[in-house]
């Protein structure tokens, strides 16, 4: 308590002292309109509305002040963008003013927020990375490339739950998507499993990534006071520093292996991800060089494996909870591809229900309750207001697939809404963009979107299901747990059946 009043004391001493300046500069340049907004405290501000979600809290906020608005979260001005229309005008009409980002201080450990393509400005070195991403790992014919190995490894999913199915034994579908999503991702980029069903690695794994989706969700009182970076109060970016040191190790293990077998080769055998990178490296080091095909490796893995499994769980809790989306979809699986089957991306096309099924989930549970914060350079005019230069903006992806105006019955999963409708989550159409949208949109979607179909697709087709413990569907525990991702507070266990 000693520590706490001395902090209030200090900070309020320096929120006096920049108030009183930033009055004298307002009285010479003018203030100009801010957006509307609740009333700040002093030296707080608006942080005791955040409460424990934010995505809700800010949500309820925006009802009352509008769909674009301020908040002064302790010296940091926020500005709120919670509607289709105001999120158009963010990321399609003005996308270049709001490209950059807003780092959180976690970000600092290990300068990531120097080295990745997530957190780096619009710059040269951006535009490098991301055509790598977008050219080299994500683009339409290298995915196509390494559609038989995703088969492969759903199908390694389904001989797992097979034999859950015949021991009788519940499932732990989050940990077995992340599993799978995880050795999709290193056989593509390392040619190798980095886990197996009989190993705890995959957990392992998981709990690292979760640790840092958590860290860097986590409020922090260095991201709202500056002026207490040196001291690293909460101990967030310590924490961080471990986490990424951990998969930074990881990584750098892989790389050096890697560039020990090249030597001792005369040719390059594996063609993976991992050798296309370090090709480019050989040849245009300015391009991308060791320590950035690190961090790049740091961000596939801590958001691929985690959003991806993630909204898999969130789809097979809501079909569970919703008996009778289950029959639709079973039903339009057995008439295209017969009861049993296995589904390959090619049969996704057919499937309208089940894509409709993935863009409800995304819609309720988006991966991302909000957009990495945009930070604004200038002052900057939106829809009549500014938002002043060095403002953070935050886009509340959730608010968005909750709005009233836009949605019917915003709160229940009907995937029907979504059939006979052009409205898709590739950035388009802002109604829906779990992964964002202009020049800063996730450029993983294009794998996410295939994985996720095609895992839930097999684990429908393969399988009947039902809860564990004799729970009955209404009877789940629907619950969110808030990090920088929206995990299922409670891990969703289902017992597989055979069909």
């Amino acid at each position: 308590m000693d520590f706490l009043s001395f902090l209030l004391c200090f900070l309020f001493t320096l929120t006096l002292v920049q108030v009183l300046s930033s009055i004298g500069r307002g009285t010479k340049k003018g203030a100009g309109r801010l957006p509307p907004g609740p009333t700040p405290l002093p030296i707080i501000g608006n942080l005791l509305k955040l409460g424990n979600e934010p995505h809700k809290s800010l949500a309820v906020l925006a009802k009352t002040h509008g769909p674009i608005m301020t908040l002064r979260l302790g010296q940091i001005t926020t500005v709120v963008i919670s509607s289709s229309a105001m999120a158009r005008e963010i990321l399609q009409k003005q996308d270049l003013l709001f490209s950059n980002r807003s780092i959180p201080d976690a970000l600092q450990a290990h300068n990531q927020s120097q080295l990745s393509v997530v957190w780096l400005p619009v710059s040269t070195r951006w535009r490098n990375l991301r055509k790598i991403l977008n050219s080299h790992i994500f683009s339409g014919h290298r995915l196509d490339a390494k559609q038989q190995l995703r088969s492969q490894k759903v199908e390694e999913l389904i001989a797992y739950v097979h034999k859950s199915c015949q021991a009788g034994v519940a499932v732990d579908i989050g940990r077995a998507a992340f599993r799978t999503t995880l050795n999709l991702l290193s056989n593509t980029i390392f040619s190798e499993d980095l886990t197996d069903t009989s190993s705890d690695t995959a957990q392992e794994f998981k709990e690292l990534v979760w640790g840092i989706m958590e860290e860097a969700g986590k409020p922090n009182l260095v991201d709202y006071f500056p002026v207490l970076r040196k001291f690293d109060p909460l101990g967030i970016r310590h924490r961080m520093t471990i986490h990424f040191g951990k998969m930074i190790e990881l990584f750098n293990h892989m790389i050096n292996g890697r560039l020990k077998l090249r030597r001792l080769q005369s040719c390059i055998t594996n063609n993976d991800v991992l050798d296309t990178l370090l090709n480019i490296s050989e040849t245009n080091p300015d391009e991308i060089d060791q320590v950035h095909i690190e961090r790049m490796l740091l961000d596939l893995f801590a958001a691929g494996t985690e959003t991806t499994s993630s909204t898999l769980e969130w789809a097979m809790a809501e079909i569970l909870h919703n008996p009778e989306t289950l029959l639709k979809a079973k039903a339009e699986l057995d008439q295209i591809l017969g009861k049993g089957n296995l589904v390959q991306e090619s049969d996704i096309a057919s499937l309208p229900y089940l894509q409709a099924i993935v863009k409800e989930t995304f819609r309720l549970h988006p991966p991302v309750p909000f957009l990495i914060p945009r930070k604004v350079d200038a002052n900057v005019e939106v829809c009549g207001y500014k938002v002043p230069k060095d403002a953070q903006v935050l886009v509340n992806v959730w608010a968005i697939g909750h709005d009233p105006s836009t949605w019917i019955n915003p709160n229940s999963f009907m995937p029907e809404r979504f059939l006979g409708t052009e409205i898709d989550v590739r950035g388009h159409d802002f109604e829906l963009i779990p992964f964002g949208g202009g020049r800063r949109i996730c450029p993983g979607l294009p794998l996410a979107i295939r994985m996720v179909h095609l895992m839930l697709a097999s684990l429908i087709n393969s399988f009947d299901w039902k809860l564990e413990d004799g729970i009955f569907p209404k009877e789940m525990n629907m619950e969110e747990k808030f990090g920088i991702t929206l995990q299922r507070a409670q891990p969703l266990r289902a017992v597989p059946v055979h069909v």
